[in-house]
């Protein structure tokens, strides 16, 4: 076959077709417009660069759409040309996303655009959002506030602030009723939310689940509760690397009850060792700790009753 062939194929055959005939479907609660989580049964394959790329988040497998053949069906190069050219004009289902039509236009830098949004207040729509659909307490959603972590985001969604070591803000997670991703433009570090002189670190998947942590544990001391964005990215292995250098520093993982969240656990754990500070894994009964909130929530709402 012809180079030019080849990148025909390649242009022309999005891995998301690989992957819906190979019996994945996506899951669109994981999933962002630049990010799409395909599932089959406990294999997760992330699909990028508008459909041209791909990674496995459980292993270090990633690459084109003829890589992803070669990975899922264990054929070399020359078998993958005939599978991928096999799906010329095979129409993926594209998930559907639901935009905000009136967010931020993302002209403004970083800053600029997290400084002109107002901070939730008692009865906004983002301060109920977190209270009455993911049932985080006054006490926190107040804490964060205070902390300058939180913004009040289109349609009742929240936006959490990720930053540096400085405190400068980085980007941030939109999580709301009917809406999932991170800045556009953004970097992803880490969300905080407790004490800058913090020795124990808990480390999460998400602002609110590590935010719903600090409700369940009611804020311990001497603790600093983090959100990676669902990322692992460079600039977060660092931030959690001078973390972990700290002294009498403890990390923990308390990464999602899943085979994700434990991969992170094993590269958090991975680090601990080699920054030689403490180590733990914390793990939610159920999926994540703001399903371990709301079920707590509701058991104490059985009870008064």
């Amino acid at each position: 076959m012809e180079k030019s062939d080849v990148e025909e194929l390649r242009s022309g055959v999005p891995c998301a077709a690989v992957l819906e005939r190979a019996g994945f479907a996506v899951d669109r609660k994981e999933s962002t417009k630049r990010a799409v989580k395909f599932r089959r049964g406990d294999e997760i394959i992330i699909v990028i660069h508008d459909g041209k790329g791909w990674f496995d988040p459980l292993s270090e497998a990633k690459g084109d759409v003829f890589r992803l053949v070669e990975h899922l069906e264990s054929v070399p190069f020359v078998e993958a040309l005939d599978h991928v050219a096999d799906l010329i004009g095979f129409v993926a289902s594209d998930p559907v996303w639901t935009k905000l039509p009136d967010r931020t236009r993302p002209d403004h830098s970083i800053p600029e655009r997290w400084q002109s949004r107002r901070k939730p207040w008692l009865g906004s729509m983002t301060w109920r959002y977190l209270s009455d659909e993911r049932r985080l307490p006054e006490t926190v959603i107040g804490a964060a506030i205070r902390q300058d972590r939180l913004r009040e985001g289109p349609r009742g969604s929240m936006w959490a602030a990720h930053s540096d070591e400085t405190g400068a803000v980085t980007g941030w997670e939109e999580r709301g009723p009917n809406w999932r991703g991170f800045a556009t433009g953004g970097g992803k570090v880490l969300f905080r939310f407790g004490r800058d002189d913090a020795v124990r670190f808990c480390v999460t998947e998400a602002a609110i689940d590590a935010m719903s942590l600090a409700a369940i544990e009611e804020v311990r001391p001497h603790s600093l509760y983090l959100s990676t964005g669902g990322g692992w990215a460079p600039a977060t292995v660092a931030a959690i690397w001078r973390l972990a250098a700290r002294q009498g520093a403890l990390l923990v993982a308390a990464t999602d009850n899943n085979d994700q969240g434990d991969v992170y656990a094993g590269r958090l754990e991975a680090i601990a060792a080699e920054a030689g500070c403490g180590f733990e894994r914390l793990c939610p009964a159920a999926d994540d700790w703001n399903e371990d909130l709301r079920a707590m929530k509701e058991s104490e709402k059985e009870k008064r009753r």
